[in-house]
């Protein structure tokens, strides 16, 4: 393993990490930085190269689940396990929590369009026209929200968001199955189209990401896992570390400046990037 290929694994990271959880399509800048510039499956081959993209997401995931752990650990009811006293319950634990249930409910569309159609889209939507319209379609829509979202949210925080507002922002997470679209891009813009303040309807969609993530990534990193070269561990690894750090920053980051900068500037420069994508590549 040489030290290009492991700088080429940490760039990947970098990307992976700085961009999977703001909303500006992880998906096109991969194709900038690897399609067009480090063609990680030339020197890895077709399969490993994918089976690598898998890992450093997981590297991502992890990042979401540090940021919010007393959450997740609150949902799934693992936090009183190891309190001293487990009837001594703090006021703020006796307040209204988001739960499991409700991030279920919200995963549901999504999930169940994803399994049904997943040979589809990874068949005939990966492709740089339909990149370009995600990119700038998801920016419209963004623009949208911005402009059209109550201007006094309805639900400040998300421990305020019900069932139904749950199940909306699912069915509003169904557009990022169109690549190029944006996970975050599309929760987020529908959550603050249905009353959420952008922290809680990020916050929501940054929870919502884990498990679904997660699940797709076990997924496919057992249906690839013959592929899963030892040579190129080191640079599965570095991969994996970058991207954790970078989306570390990168979440943290998003959460301290959406309320105050909102989705538009992120909309702008998606349309910048898909201009860059179609110059370079038409």
């Amino acid at each position: 393993m040489d030290f290009l290929l492991l700088l080429k694994a940490i760039i990947l990271g970098i990307v992976e990490g700085l961009t999977e959880f703001a909303p500006v399509s992880s998906t096109g800048h991969m194709i900038l930085v690897d399609d067009m510039w480090l063609k990680s499956k030339e020197f890895l081959g077709k399969y490993p190269a994918n089976t690598f993209k898998v890992v450093i997401q997981l590297g991502s995931i992890l990042a979401v689940v540090i940021v919010f752990w007393k959450r997740f650990m609150d949902m799934l009811a693992l936090r009183s396990l190891f309190k001293k006293n487990k009837t001594l319950v703090d006021k703020a634990e006796q307040q209204q929590r988001l739960k499991l249930s409700q991030v279920i409910v919200g995963l549901l569309p999504a999930g169940i369009l994803g399994v049904l159609f997943e040979d589809y889209i990874d068949e005939h939507l990966f492709t740089m026209n339909t990149v370009l319209i995600g990119l700038v379609i998801g920016a419209v829509f963004m623009i949208i929200a911005d402009i059209a979202g109550p201007k006094t949210p309805l639900v400040h925080t998300v421990d305020e968001i019900s069932y139904k507002q749950a199940f909306f922002v699912g069915l509003f997470q169904c557009f990022s199955l169109w690549p190029g679209f944006s996970r975050s891009g599309s929760t987020i813009s529908g959550g603050v189209i249905l009353g959420l303040s952008h922290r809680a309807a990020a916050d929501f969609t940054f929870i919502m990401a884990v498990p679904i993530m997660a699940g797709a990534s076990l997924i496919s990193l057992l249906k690839n896992w013959q592929y899963f070269n030892v040579d190129y561990l080191p640079f599965f690894l570095a991969g994996f570390v970058s991207a954790f750090i970078f989306a570390l920053i990168s979440i943290r980051f998003f959460l301290a400046v959406i309320t105050k900068v909102r989705l538009i500037p992120f909309a702008i420069y998606r349309i910048v990037l898909a201009g860059a994508i179609y110059l370079l590549f038409f």
